[in-house]
């Protein structure tokens, strides 16, 4: 797994190298999925989404990520170009990367032992969490798929409110994003269950200062309930 520490080292080494960056706005794009290009890019501050394009033309949604981490997959290093694995759009209202070129990227990885570790680390941190995101929605239907989306989503952004077992997810995420994450065809599916776990008592909804929706999750337990592992 991949430490703070790992973390912390790939953003230092970055600095000490003075590798450029670049800043997206809200709801804007990094990336598309397919596309080849000639950099790899490394989040530096913000939210991001990565998502990709099925065959039908819906699109899935793989993660958020709201900590520095590798946005491109790392394939062959002779590559000059190479094509981008996901989607990456914008959540915050700004996100910065890090952007260098994959061919230098891999010479400093090659040079460097710590980087090295870093790199086999990140492969098998992606490796395991992909294989656990598979499991769940293989093991899980719809509501299950739900509840530990929710659960993801209290890891990430969630805060105890204070004086009660409640947590806040403070982030908007809408019933469309969750079904692509989850999915389920559509998100009047999604406002259905999500009733359905509001009138069990296990949810409520609340409005942030910018009037946008926020989910607290009421009973942790119970949501882990619904839930196959």
């Amino acid at each position: 797994m991949l430490t703070n520490k790992d973390i912390d080292y790939l953003v230092n080494f970055l600095k000490d190298k003075q590798i450029s960056t670049i800043t997206k706005d809200y709801h804007t794009y990094l990336t598309f999925h397919g596309l080849k290009a000639a950099s790899v890019f490394i989040l530096k501050e913000g939210i991001i989404k990565t998502s990709v394009i099925l065959q039908d033309g819906r699109e899935f949604n793989i993660s958020y990520i709201n900590q520095p981490d590798v946005i491109s997959l790392l394939h062959d290093e002779a590559l000059q170009y190479d094509e981008q694995p996901f989607n990456v759009r914008i959540e915050s209202e700004t996100a910065a990367f890090y952007q260098i070129n994959r061919v230098k990227f891999w010479q400093y990885v090659n040079s460097n032992p710590q980087l090295q570790n870093y790199v086999k680390q990140y492969y098998r941190h992606r490796l395991s969490e992909n294989f656990s995101r598979l499991q769940r929605l293989t093991m899980n239907g719809k509501l299950g798929a739900l509840a530990n989306f929710l659960r993801d989503m209290a890891l990430k952004f969630g805060r105890h409110l204070p004086n009660s077992n409640k947590i806040l997810i403070d982030f908007n995420v809408t019933n469309e994003d969750i079904a692509g994450f989850c999915g389920i065809a559509n998100h009047t599916s999604v406002s259905r269950m999500m009733r359905r776990l509001k009138d069990e008592s296990v949810i409520e909804f609340t409005t942030s200062n910018d009037n946008k929706r926020r989910i607290i999750i009421k009973n942790s337990k119970k949501l882990d309930d619904y839930i196959a592992y």
